[in-house]
This record gives C-alpha cells, structure tokens and sequence, in this order.
C-alpha cells in the first residue's frame, strides 16, 4: 500500500479506536459529571439573549412581602390563608387564564378551620387555580374526597410516586385541578427537566405548569404519546430517555415578569376600598400566573443552569413558555450522536497523522478540540441538546492517538534514517534530516553535487604480495580513515569499490558550499594519506598514493534499485567525469585533479594550478582541469609561473618553445609530462590543433 494510504488507514482505525470509546464512556454515564458544566455555559449564553414570553407572570412571595405582613399587620409565616384570597381575587380582576399556586395547604391553617374555608371558597369562586401536590408524607391512596384527573397516558417512564401530600380537604375543594411539583434535579443537583406527568395510585397527576396550560382548555386538549414526544394538542413536547421535558430557561437568570405578593395584596385591598392600587390587574390580563416563594427562609430556593438561587416556582413558569413557545430542549437523536462522535474523531485523527510539524499540529488540534463546542452552541440553538463531551472526549482521543502514533511512527522513521545511512552520512547530516525528513527526497531528483573520486595508485601491485587477512586489514584501515574526513565535510558516501572511494555533497541535504567542502576533503585526504604512508609502506613494501578527481555539475539523486534492495547514488554525465579526472591524474603525474566547475566555486579558499584543457574518454567537449595544492594561504611556487607561461605556448601550438620551458622544471611531475608531450607533438604537429590534451585510456 503507498504511504499516503497506510498514513489514511491508521488514522481512520485511530479514529474509530476513539469513537468507539467515547460512546462507550457516554453510554456508561461517565461523562455526565463532564456534560454538566457545558449545559451551564450554553444555558447562561442563550439565556440572557432571549426573553420569555408576557404571558407567563409570577407573584413572588418575597422577602420585602414577609417584612410587610410581619411590620404592618403582624403576621409572622405561615400566614392567614385569607391573605391569598386576596391574590386570587386581583387576578381573577385582572382576567388571568388562570392562577397556580406553589404553597404549601397540606397542613390545616394555624388560624382555625375558617380561615381554609375561606381561601377555598375564594378559590372556587374566582378559579381556576391549580394547586399542588408534593411528594412525602404517608399517603398511598388517592383522596376519597378528590376527584380524580381524567387522564390516561401510556408514558413508560414515566414518574411513579409512592407517597404524596394533598392540600387540605377545604383548601382543595376550591382547586380546578392539581398539579404535582415532583422535581429530580440531574446527577450534579442541577434542576433542568420536569416530568410532564406522575402517576399515583393509578391516576396520573399533570405538572403544575402542564395543569394550568391544561385548565383554561382541557376540554378541546388532547394528549398523546408518540416517538418520544408527548403531542398537547397541536403543541409538542419533546421527552428524553427518562420521559422528562428539558427546559429552556430564558431570560436573565431565567425569571420571568415577578410582582412582589405584597404588591398584589396591598393593591387588591386598595381597589376594593376604591383605592388607586400601585399594581393594575390588566398586567395579568390573559396570563398564566404562578404564586411561588423567593424568600430565603422560605426554602423553595432550586439552582438551576441559570441562576443557583432560583425561585422553585420558575421551572413550572418556563415549562408553561416553553409550551407557548415551542421552544423546549429535545435531546439529540442517538444515531446522530453516533454519527458526529465517530466522524469528528476519524477525521480529527486523520488530519492530525498527516499534519506533520507542530506549526500545523497546534491549530488543528484546536479546531477539532473546538468543534463539539461550536456544534453544542449551534445544536442548542436550534433547540438540540447535543452531548459536547462525547464528541469532545473522541476528538481528544483521536488526536492523542494520532500523536501517539505520529511519534511512534516518527521514532521508527528516525532508527530507519539512522540505520540507513549511518555508513555514508555524518553525523550532523543524519541529525538534520531527522530534524526535517523532508530533506530527503526519495526516489531521485535532479541536483548540482560536488562529486570526488579516489583510488590508490598501484594498488593491484603491492596487493599481489599481500595475503586475503593483511589485505583487507589494510583496506578497513585506509578506507575508515578517508571516510572519516569525508563525513566529518559533510559528505555523502556513495559507495566503496575496492580501494577506490566515491562521494558527493549537497545531498541528500543542501549545503551551498558543497564544492569547497569536496576540495577541502579532497586535501584532507592526502594529508592524512602522508602521514600514514611510513606506516603503510612497513605493512605493504610500497608507498601509498592517492588519486583523486572531483567535479560539480548537475546529477539524478535518490534511492535507486529494486523494491527490496536499493542505494542512495547519483547517475549522470557529471559523476561519469569526476571519475575520469581521478584516472586523469595519471597522464600528469599529479595526485589531485579539478574541473573548472569546481575550481569556479572554491577558488576563492584553495590553491590551484590551471592544468590543462583536458578531452577525456567518451567525452567530445574538451574540460578545463586545474590541480588543487593545498589552502589559500600558502604561497604558489615561483615555478609555477614557468608551468603557466609553457602551458601557454602549449594551447597556441608553439610546441618547441613550450617544451623548452616545461624542461626547465624537472622537479614538477606534470611539467615533465608535457615536455614529453611536446616533443611528440613537435615531431608530428596535429592538424587541426585545438589547445586540447585528449587522453586515449581512463
């Protein structure tokens, strides 16, 4: 399989690794715990963006009302139940669809039996009111005296109460219906769903909220359960797994329009003693209105997602905004859950195996570690409650196992590089490819090199007197010391052939000086061949000579052979040449020869000697050639201006006089060359002469 696919196949497994963990870690509820936090935020967010509807009004038993009744009337808590009379009169004025009352009537008042009686004719006459149920005490069985809600639903989750306390027989005569205000806040105590329905003693029993909905319409209102969703007449509830509603809090700490009860009251008694009243009851003019406590000490105090300290009467009220609205919570469909969480793990896990370097790592990581919390916003938007830990923990997996992964891989990668071209790269070389393996190009690629050629002159001579053990002793000696300096340059082994050594620079990473690098190697070289030659000659009986050629010109470099097997090596006219120069040498006698190519390039660093124009085997185009003597700070020998003039006379044909000159340098092995040159071209001029010396042999 190509690379680019094995990559894609291990982040797609990745990827679904990831997946699959995360949903089982969302299915086993351990990322409850996680979710919560993120429905606060998303909760808060929208929260204080929208407002709940003007019909859904509170009367808040508050703490200013409790100070009222306690500093101008001397009522302490509980209060008269008379004193509700007069809220339920100011909205039955106020034309009210109808009033729910969040108290507690489940004791008799501590001011007489009357004073009972009187609230429930009060309520019966200026209905209807909702009044609660709450779960405790010790009744089992439904109220003989209460009538029973004709209701029948087929809810299979739905909320069986074992015991519930009922407002007093003469408060609850006046109700038009009960509503139950069993509330069960999620697993971090956090109230944020209401049960539609409880049933007990076989009669199911309507949210408050859901009552008063109900009441004003309960004989053309239908109720149904369908695809986990309860159908109210045309209006839908969406239910999650539980068979609760998820509600919307809407509004800045998820308050609806409150009125202190103490206003109402006062306002009420204002208006029947024909009074200008500081409230107008035309505020409850077609609402639905809740009666619920705010006061500390009253304890109905619930947190919810938006406000720690809410008025347990609120969630009733926004079930009944909700309704109006349509603007419950549904919980995100299970398959689609699936499908997000393992999409965004596979690709965040995928992106992340092909990102490379960290530049491009960091900020995908942040994208898809963003994503579920883009989605959860977008989702809760359009009313969708949709699990941001579950997608965010897949993300998270998946990109730590790609990273995993990517490191694993990268530490295979490194020991591969090392392991491959430990035997002919530098250390430094290996280490910056490693740094950035994109430096190596496999497969070729057109590159100008510096390529150098060595061989040892005579070799097949002392080898002959040598044995197999001494002779390879010998090799690993000369061979590990020359490939020592061409590493320490930089340089690339290619390959050994015997004695003979070949070696390029500027691949397989780029290094703008690569001609002075090869030139400096190439001296190097000889000076530490000089230094070994009394030891050698002591094992071989002859004095060591090094050969070398070197050129710089353009060449295909890559790995290069079949599938299984290959080697790192250049092909091209350019090596073929730097190979002919190292054989070349023995036409002048000298021991390091360099193109024009090269000199070009290092000419500025090193010492040099123009040597020739030179036409080697298989080549048409003639090479100007020079030999590389050692550092620019040693001085050129006065002779060489002796060389230089003969080689002159030498191009211009003028064969006579430049033998005459190069007779005078019997020192300087290539002057003894050409005067033996001359001397032949001299006795048979060449015609046509082009200044070329062609060599006949490599």
């Amino acid at each position: 399989m190509p690379k680019r696919g094995g990559k894609l196949l291990r982040g797609a497994l990745i990827g679904l690794i990831a997946g699959v963990a995360a949903l089982g870690l969302w299915q086993l509820g351990w990322l409850e715990s996680w979710e919560a936090p993120t429905w606060t935020w998303r909760a808060r967010f929208f929260a204080q963006r929208e407002t709940l509807t003007p019909e859904v009004k509170l009367i808040l038993l508050d703490q200013s009302s409790l100070d009222w009744a306690q500093n101008e009337n001397g009522f302490g808590w509980p209060w008269p139940r008379e004193l509700y009379t007069a809220i339920s009169a100011f909205c039955a004025r106020g034309g009210a669809r109808s009033l729910s009352l969040d108290l507690l009537f489940t004791e008799p008042s501590v001011y007489g039996v009357e004073d009972d009686e009187v609230l429930g004719e009060a309520l019966k006459a200026e209905g209807p009111v909702i009044l609660p149920v709450i779960p405790g005490g010790s009744q089992e069985t439904w109220p003989e005296s209460l009538a029973r809600p004709d209701l029948k639903i087929d809810l299979p989750m739905m909320v069986q109460a074992e015991h519930l306390l009922f407002p007093v027989p003469e408060i609850a005569a006046g109700g038009a219906a009960l509503g139950h205000v069993t509330g069960v806040p999620d697993a971090d105590g956090v109230f944020r769903r209401i049960a539609p329905f409880c049933r007990f003693d076989d009669t199911e029993i309507p949210a408050l909220g859901l009552a008063a909905w109900l009441i004003p319409r309960a004989e053309s209102t239908s109720l149904e359960i369908s695809n986990e969703q309860l159908q109210i007449g045309t209006k839908i509830v969406p239910l999650d797994a539980r068979g609760n509603a998820i509600l919307r809090f809407r509004g800045r700490d998820g308050l609806p329009e409150a009125v202190s009860a103490a206003a109402v009251i006062q306002s009420e008694l204002r208006l029947r003693e024909d009074e200008t009243p500081s409230l107008s009851p035309g505020i409850f003019k077609d609402c639905y209105v809740f009666v619920g406590c705010s006061a500390p000490s009253l304890l109905d105090l619930r947190p919810t997602p938006v406000n720690p300290k809410c008025p347990g009467v609120v969630m009733h009220a926004t079930f009944v905004d909700n309704l109006i609205t349509d603007s419950f919570v549904a919980q995100a469909s299970p398959p689609m859950v699936v499908l997000g969480v393992m999409v965004t793990a596979v690709a965040a896990a995928i992106s992340l195996t092909f990102a490379g370097k960290w530049q491009r790592t960091i900020p995908l990581a942040l994208v898809w570690l963003g994503t579920p919390v883009a989605v959860g916003f977008a989702a809760y938007d359009a009313g969708q409650w949709w699990p941001i830990t579950a997608q965010e923990t897949a993300a998270a997996l998946g990109l730590v196992g790609a990273l995993g992964m990517n490191y694993w891989a990268e530490g295979r990668q490194k020991a591969f590089i090392k392991q491959a071209f430990r035997h002919y790269l530098s250390g430094e070389v290996i280490e910056k490819i490693l740094r950035d393996p994109k430096h190596l190009q496999l497969g070729g690629e057109k590159r100008e090199l510096s390529i150098m050629f060595t061989d040892l002159a005579g070799f097949s001579t002392f080898s002959e007197r040598l044995g197999p053990v001494e002779l390879t002793a010998l090799l690993n000696d000369y061979l590990s010391e020359m490939t020592d300096i061409i590493l320490a340059e930089g340089g690339t082994l290619d390959k050994y052939e015997g004695d003979a050594i070949m070696a390029f620079w500027n691949a397989p990473l780029e290094q703008s000086d690569h001609a002075v690098r090869a030139c400096r190697a190439a001296l190097r070289c000889q000076r530490r061949l000089a230094e070994l030659r009394d030891e050698y000659e002591k094992r071989t009986g002859a004095a060591l000579h090094m050969r070398v050629g070197v050129n710089t010109g353009p060449v295909v470099v890559g790995n290069m052979g079949s599938r299984k097997r290959f080697n790192y090596t250049i092909l091209g006219d350019a090596a073929n040449l730097a190979s002919r120069l190292e054989g070349a040498n023995k036409a002048f006698g000298t021991e390091t020869m360099i193109a024009q190519s090269t000199w070009e390039l290092a000419a500025s660093k090193f010492r040099g000697r123009t040597l020739a124009d030179l036409r080697v085997v298989g080549r048409k185009t003639p090479v100007t050639v020079y030999e590389l003597t050692g550092d620019i700070a040693e001085s050129a020998p006065a002779e060489w201006q002796t060389f230089d003039a003969g080689l002159t006379h030498f191009r211009k044909g003028r064969f006579a006089e430049a033998k005459a000159l190069f007779e005078q340098l019997p020192d300087d092995p290539a002057a003894q060359q050409y005067a033996h040159r001359c001397a032949q071209l001299n006795d048979e001029p060449p015609t046509p002469w082009d200044g070329v010396w062609e060599l006949t042999e490599k």
